[in-house]
């Protein structure tokens, strides 16, 4: 169950011929592998280019019919293996994942495919998630590509340039025999246009044929003393063939401007920022006309240095717009021109910041400084509009720590907020558990995984030192593993990535090493942090894809002997127990607790549109809120420090009388019953009361309702008579 369901959209990936597509940039992208004839897809999901796979998963019907085998991988490295069918086939295929995460976890096997080189056009989709709104690690795919010498596009952020980007890459990928990679940005991948969609082309050289033909050559894989000459072949013929390719298909593009003695040399990827900066500015308008020319290199590796001197001839400056660092494309311009004894000045991160996304407030402010020294009368051709001139010198806004024991400060009388777990998320009560266990036992080292799990790091629960990658919580502790100590190290790892490498790397390892730790391993049901697709554990039927595999005969089958699973996390108490005998238990060996409840957010999506439903056809449906009576709360307010759900908020004291405001439960509640656990296993308070709404009540139900209403009026206006004689 992903996230979104492409099934309404899928009839757009049969469009013909002279039809127009109009829709999202990720099913754009999805119509341009079909029309470029692959013969098989795969990939791991991951932002942005998760909804890829959805799509195709939502789309088998439409691949059966052209013959296209689809594959949700177990991880990137096994799709990157993938690729190995376009070695020796003139196969087309093409593989997806979150970069540059699943670059490194592929790296093995896009090394290989790269020696070698392929036959049939094999294109890498990375979505490229760099900047703020990132999730990862800022790192840029582009030193992989020069380290593999695999070919890298980054297309315009318009519907038309990511479909021609798609086909020109499996034609560019056959022309030099070498894998290309593709980049698309968060907003790319959701940008919404128009294209002149084209026939969908079946593989004009099927899985079939390849299986029942099979194939070999010996030269063609990564083995000595073959590697040696694999080098050489990509410097002095393949390098040579992808140059004249991209240079006799103008995968790059020229845009002239007024201005004959500056220019800007751009990734493609940037530049609708660059339009919008410099229409801002009145140097462009909305249709792309500009008056500074412009060079888009929508093909950023391999440079091709006779476009490069032919764009800088006659210019006095240019200035490259290079996001992330190193500056890798801006150096090997430098080369090119002072090869050339070119006098034409290069300017890039000497105007513009060396890291970090290159959004508009940080791409006009770099504009007007080179444009300030080279064309001072095009700096100041139009004002800015009042707010963006504002926006370019904001207030410098202090960087608040959110480490333990260290106080908020507020920002322009906001306090900040760390990003938390979603409402009712069964993962809040498994490290509301820890934190009551830690103050009984004592602080353990907790090794963190990546994943949803990994909020627990930050406020209110501040659990997890370290994250190493996904699936590789358990094995980030394996150096602690010593008899020196009775203090035994928490390992921390989600269901996704379990399945992904953890039972081979965390678990596997630590049966081999002897390791006497304990490993929580997160079952919510689904790889929740990629989208919420459905894995090996998972508990839903799915007509192609095998699930109900439970991750306690996994890690028994590689010989954990300590496995002790709690089926439901909402039980405080029991979750308590659990991983106190893990930690305290005197059975030799690595201890696994599976910790399982269904993500909340899935189970919301499925859950939500059922009950509205069954309320409209006058079902009875009961749903579960919980609140607080303002009138017992103290506002000690540990409800909220051993919870930390969304849904618990503050409002002021109905008691003029007490000044501490009280604990309150919004609207957002979906009736987890956490906080009154939380209440109950802490002896905090009685302050909680759970309450049934119900749609569609029985008669008795609503005849009870009633009298208890009448009841409660009753004893209301006695209280207040009472409290006003005594006030009298």
């Amino acid at each position: 169950m992903a996230e979104r369901s492409f099934k309404q959209e899928i009839a757009k990936l049969r469009l013909g011929e002279g039809q127009e597509f109009e829709g999202e940039g990720i099913l754009a992208v999805t119509k341009a592998l079909l029309q470029a004839g692959v013969a098989y897809v795969g990939g791991y999901q991951g932002s942005p280019v998760s909804h890829l796979m959805d799509v195709l998963a939502d789309a088998s019907e439409v691949l059966d019919e052209l013959g296209v085998h689809f594959e949700s991988s177990a991880s990137e490295a096994t799709a990157a293996a993938m690729l190995g069918a376009s070695v020796h086939y003139p196969l087309r295929g093409a593989i997806t994942f979150k970069s540059t995460v699943g670059t490194n976890v592929a790296s093995d096997a896009l090394s290989n495919l790269a020696s070698g080189g392929v036959t049939g056009g094999a294109l890498i989709i990375l979505g490229e998630d760099y900047g703020e709104g990132s999730s990862i690690i800022q790192e840029r795919s582009h030193a992989f590509a020069m380290k593999s010498q695999m070919w890298l596009l980054d297309p315009r952020p318009n519907l038309p340039s990511m479909v021609q980007a798609v086909e020109q890459s499996f034609a560019l990928s056959e022309a030099s025999r070498t894998p290309v990679m593709l980049t698309l940005r968060v907003r790319a991948c959701h940008v919404h246009g128009r294209f002149q969609a084209r026939d969908n082309h079946k593989p004009s050289f099927t899985l079939k044929q390849a299986i029942e033909q099979p194939r070999r050559d010996v030269e063609r894989m990564a083995l000595a003393p073959a590697t040696f000459v694999h080098e050489h072949e990509k410097v002095e013929s393949r390098w040579q063939a992808a140059q004249d390719h991209i240079r006799e298909q103008g995968l790059n593009e020229f845009f002239p401007g007024e201005e004959s003695k500056i220019g800007i040399i751009v990734q493609g990827g940037l530049t609708n920022t660059l339009m919008r900066s410099l229409a801002l500015m009145g140097l462009a308008d909305i249709y792309g006309n500009t008056t500074v020319p412009l060079y888009v290199m929508n093909v950023v590796y391999p440079v091709i240095p006779e476009e490069v001197l032919q764009f800088c001839a006659g210019k006095q400056a240019v200035l490259m717009l290079e996001e992330g660092q190193p500056e890798f494309i801006e150096q090997e311009l430098h080369t090119v021109l002072r090869r050339a004894g070119s006098d034409t000045q290069l300017h890039g991160k000497d105007m513009l910041p060396r890291a970090g996304e290159y959004t508009p407030r940080v791409m006009l402010k770099g504009l007007r400084r080179f444009l300030g020294q080279h064309a001072p009368h095009l700096a100041t051709r139009q004002a800015l509009p009042a707010g963006v001139a504002k926006l370019l010198d904001p207030p410098v806004i202090p960087i608040v720590p959110s480490m333990p024991g260290v106080a908020l400060e507020k920002v322009d009388g906001v306090l900040p907020r760390p990003p938390s777990f979603c409402t009712g998320c069964p993962e809040r009560p498994i490290f509301t558990a820890m934190k009551m266990v830690e103050k009984r036992i004592g602080q353990h080292y907790v090794s963190a995984d990546i994943g949803c799990h990994q909020f627990a790091a930050l406020p209110p629960f501040n659990i997890g030192a370290t994250s190493m990658g996904y699936g590789l919580g358990a094995a980030g502790a394996a150096a602690f593993n010593t008899a020196d100590t009775q203090r035994r190290t928490i390992s921390i790892m989600g269901d996704g990535g379990f399945w992904h490498n953890g039972l081979t790397s965390g678990i596997g390892n630590a049966v081999f090493n002897r390791s006497d730790n304990v490993t929580v391993i997160i079952d919510n049901g689904y790889s929740a942090a990629t989208g919420g697709q459905d894995i090996l554990s998972s508990r839903a039927d799915t007509p192609v894809r095998s699930t109900h595999h439970r991750i306690e005969d996994a890690v028994k089958g590689v010989g954990v002997k300590w496995v002790r699973t709690v089926s439901h996390t909402y039980d405080l108490q029991n979750m308590q127990e659990v991983i106190e005998q893990a930690l305290t238990a005197t059975e030799p060996g690595p201890k696994v607790v599976i910790a399982q409840s269904e993500c909340m957010l899935n189970k919301q999506r499925r859950v939500k549109p059922l009950k509205r439903q069954l309320a409209k056809d006058g079902v009875r449906v009961v749903n579960e809120r919980f609140g607080v009576d303002h009138d017992t709360c103290t506002g000690d307010h540990s409800c909220i420090r051993l919870s930390g759900c969304p849904s618990l908020s503050i409002k002021d004291n109905p008691d003029p009388l007490r000044r501490d405001p009280v604990a309150t439960v919004l609207s957002s509640c979906v009736g987890c019953g956490l906080c009154g656990e939380v209440s109950h296993a802490a002896v905090l308070c009685p302050s909680f009361h759970r309450a049934d709404v119900i749609s569609n009540p029985r008669r008795f139900e609503t005849l009870r309702a009633r009298l208890a209403q009448k009841i409660i009026r009753v004893l209301q206006r006695r209280l207040t008579r009472k409290e006003y004689r005594h006030a009298v």
